[in-house]
C-alpha cells in the first residue's frame, strides 16, 4: 500500500467519522467504504475503518451488511479488532426489543413553526420564567416559659455510669 493510498484512506476515514457524528449515515457509509477499499484490511487501521463501517451500516439501517462484515471482522488478525468485532456481532445478533408507545417521547417537528410565524433565520427564544417571590421571614415565635419545662432527673445517666464502671471493672478483673 502506497503512502498516497494511506493518506487518501485517512481522509476518507475522517470524512466518514465526521459524517457519522453529524448523523449523515449514508454519506458516512460511502466514505468509510472508500477508505476500506484504499487500506489493507488486515492491518489495525483497516480493522478500525471496518469497525466504523459496521457502526455506520447499523445506523443507516443496513443490518445485514453490518452482520456480514462483523462476521469477517471477528476473524481479523489484530486481537483488539477481533474482540471488538465479536462484541459487535453479539450485539447485532441480539433480538430486538419491542417498545411500547408510552415508553417513547415524540419530538414535534418545529420546522413548520418557523415558516408559519414568518421567522426567517432568526430564532425566537421563550421569555425567561419569572422567579417566585422570596418568602418573607416569619415573626419570632413566642418565648418558651421555662417554668413549664420538665427538669426532673430521670436517673438514666447514673444507670449508664454504673454499667460502664461494671464493664471496666470486669475487664480489669478478668484480664
Amino acid at each position: 500500500m502506497s503512502s498516497e493510498n494511506l493518506e487518501a484512506a485517512k481522509v476518507q476515514y475522517q470524512t466518514g467519522k465526521a459524517a457519522f457524528e453529524r448523523g449523515a449515515y449514508r454519506q458516512s457509509v460511502q466514505s468509510l467504504k472508500k477508505a476500506a477499499s484504499l487500506v489493507a484490511r488486515n492491518t489495525p487501521f483497516g480493522g478500525e475503518v471496518q469497525i466504523w463501517l459496521i457502526t455506520a451500516y447499523e445506523a443507516a439501517g443496513q443490518r445485514e451488511e453490518a452482520i456480514a462484515l462483523c462476521e469477517k471482522i471477528s476473524r481479523h488478525p489484530d486481537t483488539d479488532t477481533r474482540k471488538q468485532g465479536k462484541r459487535l456481532l453479539y450485539i447485532l445478533k441480539a433480538p430486538l426489543l419491542k417498545t411500547r408507545p408510552e415508553w417513547l417521547t415524540e419530538i414535534p417537528d418545529l420546522t413548520t413553526l418557523d415558516d408559519a410565524e414568518g421567522n426567517k433565520g432568526g430564532t425566537n427564544y421563550p421569555a425567561p420564567a419569572k422567579r417566585p417571590p422570596r418568602p418573607r421571614p416569619q415573626a419570632d415565635p413566642e418565648p418558651i416559659d421555662l417554668s413549664q419545662v420538665n427538669t426532673k432527673d430521670n436517673a438514666f445517666i447514673w444507670v449508664a455510669l454504673v454499667a460502664i464502671a461494671l464493664t471496666i471493672g470486669s475487664l480489669l478483673w478478668f484480664s
